[in-house]
């Protein structure tokens, strides 16, 4: 019972679901985030604006966008600029001396959430 009651004293944190990169992420103020590289030129440090907003809860109302939600808009600054760790792609064919090995690294932007306005 008291878990019950510690529970429901937490007030909800407010969040929204973004588009960004063909991909959709929930994301909430002070949240880390790791999302595909946008084209530009961006630096450690750069403030980002995210205008693809699908959906916002404040913990008492919940706006859904038809698709996105007009006039809201999500800030974050750029945490770090990087690439991830290497993808092996391996093609082989038996019997036929066929084998071609090659790497990828995905670049990625790592933000943190400022604001949900």
């Amino acid at each position: 019972m008291l878990f019950l009651q510690i529970l429901c004293s937490i007030r909800p944190m407010e969040f929204a679901v973004i588009q960004t990169g063909g991909k959709q992420y929930k994301v909430s103020k002070g949240g880390v985030l790791s999302i595909e590289k946008i084209t530009g030129e961006y630096a450690k440090g750069d403030k980002l604006s995210f205008d693809k907003v699908l959906l916002v809860d404040d913990g008492k109302d919940t706006t859904i966008g038809t698709p996105y939600i007009t006039g809201a808009k999500v800030n974050a600054e750029i945490v770090e600029i990087g690439r991830a760790r290497k993808v092996m792609v391996i093609k082989y064919k038996q019997k036929s001396r066929y084998l071609r090995r090659n790497g990828h690294r995905q670049p990625f932007f790592k933000v943190k959430i400022t604001s949900i306005q």
